[in-house]
């Protein structure tokens, strides 16, 4: 099998200078690095209790127990918070689906999208403020800071580790249904994590059903490693 470089390694300088853009002061010593960390957890932690739209710095202030000039100093406003919150999310679930897709225990190319669903099921319970904020295309910032969608950006990334890993040959119909499986799978996890932190599991199944299903005419069969 040709060596594959991870998800997490192709994107980690892409990530770094769009986190520079978004804070006003990029840490370089350990203890900055932890208070950036340390407000960005207060943010989500405040955003799981009331949701994106509420948040305030005076509540990341105060959930960090920092001052706001603390705030200030990383952040110009509200919404840069939610773009580095955003990006973190980002970096955790590529992080998740590298370690996914870099398991050779998946007897086929289905195998491994499932376990790619249930990556993401996982960053939606166990991942803070990810089932309300994702990876930030929530945010309708104008204008766009990239052509694809930070979604987009990682179905393109997933199905290439997946033809990649199975010998597979991925036509633009085939991408785009991807494209629009991973929409729908977003689309029924929110369902699934709205009410019950643990995941609907009707709606967990549908999930794994329809990206399997969608993608089923484009595969084909099962296709061993």
């Amino acid at each position: 099998m040709p060596q594959q470089h991870s998800v997490a390694t192709r994107t980690k300088k892409a990530s770094a200078a769009r986190n520079e853009a978004l804070i006003r002061n990029e840490p370089v010593q350990a203890r900055s690095a932890a208070r950036l960390d340390a407000l960005l957890d207060a943010a989500a932690a405040v955003i799981d209790e009331i949701g994106y739209e509420r948040l305030t710095t005076a509540m990341v202030a105060e959930g960090a127990g920092a001052s706001i000039g603390t705030v200030y100093r990383y952040f110009p406003d509200r919404i840069a918070v939610l773009q580095a919150l955003s990006q973190r999310n980002h970096d955790r679930l590529l992080a998740r689906l590298d370690a996914v897709l870099a398991d050779e225990g998946h007897g086929d190319w289905d195998e491994a999208l499932t376990a790619v669903f249930d990556a993401l099921a996982d960053a939606f319970r166990t991942e803070p403020s990810f089932a309300s904020l994702r990876v930030g295309d929530v945010l309708d910032l104008r204008p766009p800071a990239h052509d694809a969608t930070a979604y987009d950006r990682i179905a393109d990334e997933t199905l290439d580790r997946i033809a990649s890993s199975f010998g597979l040959t991925i036509s633009d119909d085939a991408r785009f249904d991807f494209h629009v499986c991973l929409a729908l799978a977003d689309a029924l996890l929110g369902r699934a994590f709205a009410r019950d932190p643990k995941g609907d599991k009707r709606h967990l199944e549908a999930g794994r059903t329809l990206m399997s299903a969608a993608m089923q005419r484009h595969l084909g069969g099962s296709v061993k490693r």
